[in-house]
């Protein structure tokens, strides 16, 4: 089983895909701080252009003076501005929090998705040895039925039967053949499904046990568990955090805005006067917005935002219900399950008692030909249900365990490095500038 969670963790692609999601979900926080960083831009143009103008001057005496000027002329202009952000009405760091929230949400969201992974491969693990089990009991019910078919129709043959036997034995046997190819089609689905849960084909597949030990004590300290730390609680605990920081975010536009704007120029030629042969141009300038109206766009924000974080405090409470109607489920599941062990377990040693009583009693002509059969068919049942409830049993330890947010690999002690999505994170939440992708290890 351990091999098989290990196989899980490290090849399934629905965890791939989240844990990427993660990654992405970190480069929100450098955008939010990018509002702390200054924005420079660089501008240069080119180019040749024909001017003709025409100028009139008035001397002392009023007299006026017509010149004409024509000609072509080539320019070119370089110049840079730098913008810096002082003050934005703390959308910058309303911005930088929430992303963070996010960010911790997003972290959550794996878990919950590294839960439900291992709580299928361990599900397809079981159910894979069970349908195993069923199929090799469904053989051997064939070929029991095969060789009472044999000696049903040997005392036939010497007057010991009659036809109705015969048929009767018939009957049983092709419905058991008809059992093993359905058993046969379970197996084969449930290979497949583990191959698409684990990523690998399965090889021998040992029996596995119930994790108890790593399960809560007793059901109140699961409920308090679930409603506490199971994933799905604490992913919808930040997504509270994030609603109120989209609040502030909104809230920021009533604010005004105070930037420092510098920028130098550099220009050669002139697109206004050929006698122009270059000139230079510098400023430094605070700029000073202040919003008065702007529509009634702002205030629509603001109070879609706080409509929207009292919906997020209502998905924390249906996320502790739910969570909490899951573990008392899980846990009546279980107990449910160490009880049919037992009664399974009983049921089949009485079907293996009767049936070797009534072979005895129809060889001396105390029982029918049909007595045996359903003999034989209540034991394969009670072999059967054991075999369902052992996996239900197991499984059922581990659904208790993933509904009171324990399932993981550390707690498992898989044999796996695990995963930190707080590597790439702060490979990238300081970055300044460049493409490349971190690895997240």
């Amino acid at each position: 089983m351990n091999w098989a969670l290990t196989q899980a963790y490290q090849n399934n692609p629905q965890l791939h895909s989240q844990r990427a999601s993660v990654r992405a979900t970190d480069e929100t926080v450098p955008q939010a701080l990018s509002g702390y960083r200054p924005r420079v831009n660089l501008t240069a143009n080119a180019g040749e252009q024909y001017l003709d103008a025409h100028t009139k001057t008035i001397n002392n005496n009023r007299v006026p003076t017509y010149a004409q000027t024509s000609g072509n002329v080539g320019f070119q202009s370089y110049g840079g501005t730098v913008t810096q952000t002082l003050f934005n009405g703390f959308a910058t760091s309303s911005r930088t929090r929430q992303a963070e929230q996010l960010v911790s949400a997003a972290r959550e969201t794996l878990r919950l998705t590294e839960q439900n992974v291992l709580l299928s491969a361990a599900t397809a693990y079981m159910n894979l040895i069970r349908d195993a089990a069923i199929l090799q009991l469904q053989r051997s019910n064939v070929e029991v039925l095969q060789e009472q078919l044999r000696q049903t129709r040997d005392r036939f043959n010497v007057g010991e039967v009659t036809r109705t036997d015969v048929a009767q034995s018939e009957s049983r046997l092709a419905a058991s053949r008809a059992s093993m190819l359905t058993a046969e089609s379970n197996y084969t689905t449930s290979r497949s499904n583990y191959r698409q849960v684990v990523g690998v084909e399965p090889g021998t597949l040992e029996p596995a046990s119930p994790v108890d030990r790593l399960s809560p004590q007793s059901l109140n300290v699961g409920i308090r568990e679930a409603r506490e730390r199971h994933p799905s609680v604490t992913t919808a605990m930040f997504n509270i955090d994030a609603a109120v920081f989209q609040v502030k975010i909104a809230e920021s536009s009533l604010y005004p805005t105070l930037n420092v704007v510098g920028s130098a120029q550099q220009n050669y030629g002139s697109t206004a006067a050929l006698a122009n042969q270059q000139s230079f141009a510098a400023s430094v300038a605070g700029q000073l917005t202040i919003p008065l109206y702007q529509g009634g766009t702002e205030y629509a924000t603001i109070r879609q935002a706080k409509v929207t974080l009292s919906q997020r405090r209502t998905d924390l409470d249906t996320a502790r219900d739910q969570s909490q109607q899951t573990l008392v489920q899980t846990w009546g599941q279980l107990e449910a399950a160490k009880a049919q062990i037992q009664a399974t377990t009983t049921q089949v040693n009485a079907a293996e008692i009767a049936l070797n009583g009534v072979r005895e009693e129809a060889r001396v002509g105390q029982r029918t030909t049909l007595d045996v059969l359903n003999a034989q068919q209540e034991l394969v049942n009670a072999r059967v249900s054991l075999v369902t409830a052992q996996r239900d049993r197991v499984v059922a330890s581990y659904a208790l365990l993933a509904a009171s947010g324990r399932l993981a690999p550390n707690v498992l002690s898989l044999p796996v490095d695990l995963y930190d999505p707080k590597v790439h994170y702060h490979q990238v939440r300081d970055t300044w500038v460049g493409v490349r992708t971190p690895d997240g290890k």
